[in-house]
């Protein structure tokens, strides 16, 4: 399945399916949790004709302070309500002392944020009773490292049992940023969890910086990327992101489309080498 995030400047669109038709969509809860009126309405239409995948902004799973559990039971709620097939989150922070960063900070790769990290997964897993699926996200700089990321990455996910969401543009952003081989990392990852995939553009501000957006189409050495990743993994939902700056919809189909043609050249020869 390749899907795409639904975005209210072309709901219309999606719901009619005239000239973008994915296989699914996913959007934040907290963008439309409590949500009535005319919205509401559209909300329902969406979901009647698509499956649901969600990815929060909000649970800041590396805060100091205590979950929010009147947040987490307006999410338990809603990912019932519209049958949501996964729910994942961000391995960052974005709150602390209840005030909202309205960023992805990253987290120390360090052990004791690992364990603080992994036992504050395993409440969220078992409230809402379903696994957590937590995306690598793009950082900048490095925050009191004490252990390479993908250990780190390794450890969080042993020690909480959740699942990945594997960014392969945050993986490109990255090993450009911080000059690493993006295929070694991908290689060192426990890829038997990835669980979902995104795909997204970004945009180079410098000769050595590249800053996530989510406002350009994909380039080609991510889609090459995205091509060689996905030889080593079993089949998960793919979704295309796209933020702001927001295209015709026959681009954002074409980029579906492509990806699409990947998986089905990847996943089926994949198949055809087990058979």
């Amino acid at each position: 399945m390749v899907g795409v995030g639904f975005r209210r400047e072309f709901a219309e669109e999606m719901i009619s399916g005239e000239h973008i038709r994915p296989d699914f969509i996913e959007f934040a809860p907290e963008n439309w949790m409590n949500i009535g009126g005319y919205w509401k309405k559209v909300l329902h239409r969406v979901v009647e004709k698509y499956p649901v995948l969600c990815h929060g902004l909000s649970l800041s799973i590396g805060s100091p302070e205590a979950l929010d559990k009147s947040f987490l039971q307006y999410v338990k709620t809603f990912l019932r309500e519209y049958n949501v097939q996964i729910y994942s989150e961000h391995l960052s922070y974005s709150k602390c002392d209840n005030a909202h960063l309205y960023d992805l900070l990253p987290i120390p790769f360090r052990m004791d944020a690992v364990k603080h990290i992994a036992g504050r997964i395993q409440q969220v897993q078992d409230y809402l009773q379903r696994p957590l699926v937590m995306e690598i996200v793009s950082y900048y700089t490095p925050v009191a490292a004490e252990m390479s990321e993908v250990d780190f990455i390794n450890e969080v996910v042993k020690q909480s049992g959740c699942q990945l969401l594997l960014d392969v543009n945050n993986i490109y952003v990255n090993a450009f940023n911080h000059q690493y081989d993006a295929k070694a990392f991908i290689q060192q990852l426990p890829l038997s969890k990835v669980a979902y995939i995104h795909m997204a553009g970004h945009e180079q501000v410098a000769p050595d910086l590249i800053i996530d957006t989510h406002g350009e189409p994909i380039i080609d050495p991510v889609y090459d990327l995205f091509e060689w990743t996905i030889q080593h993994l079993q089949p998960v939902p793919v979704l295309l992101e796209r933020d702001f700056n927001i295209p015709e919809m026959a681009e954002l189909q074409g980029e579906l489309t492509r990806l699409k043609n990947i998986c089905h050249k990847q996943w089926k020869r994949k198949d055809e080498l087990v058979a």
